[in-house]
């Protein structure tokens, strides 16, 4: 019976379609490891240093947010394509963005880059500077006082964000397709994947299949975010 179940569920959905989600899934892990550490750092400049070009760093932060995705796409292409300014530099020790995966995931952390850092930085602002002071007059240095004080302190606003860039990164579709095309099994995501069988006659029942899948993931990713940071809270003020 279990092994039937099994089956029923993986016929569901198409091969492709299976293939579009794990290729979706390892995308966004990676684009949320890759950009983690750089979103906390940016969050943590952005929520207690004062400095000149801090409205402008908090603009360029959240420009992918107001751009069409397929701006942001181009430019990553003219930025990291063969012969972009970057990606030619790239390209003569072996590493290749455009029209790869790994292009794909370096477009889905930047689309997603905004959310990871505001909830991030919302984290940080709600942490009582005194308590970094106090630290800092015992004597300790200020990398240290962020690894033991604020560090703990804003975990769950870091899961939260991880969670919903990995969310904002399964969604991405302008920018992917416009910087990595839309190859199956290298680049074709969740959203390429819907729009490539919006095109075949025929394909809107397998389209709609792996919208409905979709949207598993993302709410399962919101509901785990939440979870997540309540737990972590709990266990801070439990402390």
């Amino acid at each position: 019976m279990a092994s039937r179940c099994r089956t029923d569920v993986a016929d569901w959905l198409t091969p492709e379609a299976w293939q579009a989600i794990r290729l979706s899934l390892k995308v966004s892990l990676w684009a949320t490891l890759a950009s983690l550490p750089f979103g906390i750092l940016v969050a943590y400049i952005l929520a207690r240093w004062r400095f000149p070009g801090h409205g402008l760093l908090n603009g360029l932060v959240h420009l992918p947010l107001v751009l069409p995705p397929v701006v942001t796409g181009y430019l990553l292409l003219l930025t990291f394509g063969r012969r972009g300014w970057v990606g030619q530099w790239l390209d003569q020790v072996g590493i290749v963005l455009a029209f790869r995966w790994t292009g794909a995931a370096l477009a889905a952390a930047i689309m997603a880059f905004p959310l990871m850092v505001r909830a991030i930085r919302l984290s940080v602002e709600a942490v009582d500077p005194r308590l970094e002071q106090a630290a800092s007059t015992l004597g300790a240095s200020r990398p240290w006082v962020f690894l033991t004080v604020t560090l703990p302190l804003i975990l769950p606003g870091i899961l939260a964000g991880a969670i919903l860039a990995f969310a904002k990164a399964m969604g991405d579709f302008g920018a992917t397709i416009t910087f990595v095309s839309n190859i199956p099994g290298q680049t074709q995501t969740v959203p390429s994947a819907i729009y490539a069988f919006l095109q075949v006659p025929g394909g809107e029942s397998a389209a709609a299949r792996l919208v409905l899948a979709a949207i598993a993931v993302a709410l399962g990713a919101l509901f785990l975010s939440e979870w997540l940071s309540r737990a972590v809270a709990r266990r801070i003020g439990g402390a």
